[in-house]
């Protein structure tokens, strides 16, 4: 398995796991948001950075991620936005490899966490993040914007 940085030609089969990823999460995306996406991920002055996993070739999984202030620890974090692998690689270790490379960026960027956020009733995803990350008390909130 390979996990690297999207290039261009990867644009079709990372824009068709994405849609998968907000079908998912029932988010509705446009194919303007996707590029808008996409266009964050290929501008290596933009703070939202992606990996990809490939195996054979084929594009399984993507993971986004950014850094984010902690003005209480006075540290930079990572925040690992979004993480999905395709149903039929599901069990592959696509999963844990993207996280470990979220982890070994954050590591060389000097961050002090990474952390992400799931949906409570996410349980095969969350069996993966209980292994490889403590889950924290903290509780999320929302104000919407518009």
């Amino acid at each position: 398995m390979d996990i690297r940085k999207p290039q261009a030609e990867d644009f079709a089969a990372w824009a068709t796991l994405y849609a998968g990823y907000a079908a998912f999460y029932g988010v509705t995306q446009t194919d303007e948001m996707r590029a808008r996406v996409w266009s964050w991920l290929q501008d290596g002055g933009h703070p939202v950075q992606g990996l990809v996993a490939a195996e054979g070739g084929r594009l399984i999984g993507l993971a986004h991620f950014r850094p984010f202030s902690r003005p209480l620890s006075a540290t930079t974090g990572g925040f690992l936005d979004d993480l999905f692998v395709d149903p039929v690689a599901r069990g592959s270790g696509a999963a844990a490899a993207l996280i470990a490379a979220v982890k070994a960026e954050g590591q060389a960027q000097g961050w002090s966490v990474i952390r992400w956020i799931t949906t409570e009733d996410n349980y095969r995803a969350r069996a993966l993040y209980d292994r490889v990350a403590d889950r924290t008390k903290w509780v999320t909130y929302d104000i919407k914007l518009g």
